[in-house]
């Protein structure tokens, strides 16, 4: 007797047959959809209008793209890809014999040993600090050797002006200076401009006002013209030119570089 309950292909009723189409039949059928509406729309005027100018953005971005890709990295890799031909001097012997050539080499050999005394009258056995005021770094020398080096800050090249045409730039002397001074536990004796800058009167010379304690830090060393290599208490911003000319230090860095330098010894500024 025959199963009522069961359909032609044997499967019981009410159940549903799994889907045997694989997911590379559904992917044809998603993109046979898209392409079919992407038909249709290309016919709309609308969407036309819409979709020329979008390709031709496209274009442009993927041409700009490999124009830089070309200079990037095409261009680099075939130089390096190039052969270097070396050229030495021996290979013409006739140079050798040619007396512009030896004028030219006397020439070098004489500024190179210039040069080297040049150097080591600069940098004797004497100890001596190079301050860049372009990166705001310090590097300390003893005996030719660097001992010490970290962070600074130089001068801020801020101008500040006044309503009867006085003014001052807050930079960093640059060239070959010489520490004129030291002293312990400075006190700092504010100018003109520190009042002016604050848009407070100026009082005169010797006024107490004048003199503020502990902003300098524990050292001071002078090297001529008002201008000192100090501590600070605005420790965040070694490193950058914020000063108004002075150069600022650490705490630990200017001890070292005050036990370190005496009187007479010299200070690079570049």
């Amino acid at each position: 007797m025959e199963d009522i309950n069961k359909n032609k292909d044997n499967t019981p009723a009410g159940e549903v047959l799994p889907d045997k189409s694989g997911p590379s039949e559904n992917k044809k059928t998603y993109l046979q959809d898209f392409f079919s509406w992407l038909q249709k729309k290309s016919r709309n005027k609308d969407f036309q209008k819409i979709l020329k100018p979008a390709f031709r953005i496209l274009t442009i971005v993927i041409a700009v793209i490999a124009v830089v890709a070309v200079f990037l990295y095409l261009v680099p890799a075939l130089n390096e890809m190039a052969p270097v031909k070396e050229i030495k001097a021996n290979s013409y012997p006739d140079l050798k014999k040619s007396r512009e050539y030896r004028n030219e080499t006397a020439a070098v050999s004489r500024d190179i040993q210039r040069l080297e005394r040049k150097y080591n009258v600069n940098t004797s056995g004497q100890s001596y600090i190079v301050i860049n005021t372009t990166d705001n770094r310090f590097c300390l020398y003893r005996n030719k050797k660097l001992i010490r080096e970290g962070f600074c800050s130089s001068g801020s090249y801020t101008l500040l002006k006044t309503d009867n045409d006085r003014k001052w730039i807050f930079k960093t002397p640059k060239g070959k200076y010489w520490v004129r001074g030291k002293t312990t536990n400075p006190v700092w004796k504010r100018p003109d401009w520190s009042f002016v800058e604050e848009g407070l009167p100026i009082p005169p010379a010797d006024d107490q006002s004048r003199y503020e304690y502990g902003v300098l830090g524990d050292y001071a060393l002078s090297i001529g013209d008002g201008y000192l290599i100090h501590g600070t208490i605005y420790k965040r911003f070694l490193g950058m030119p914020v000063t108004h000319g002075c150069v600022r230090l650490n705490d630990d860095d200017l001890k070292v570089i005050f036990n370190t330098l005496s009187v007479g010894s010299k200070v690079y500024i570049f």
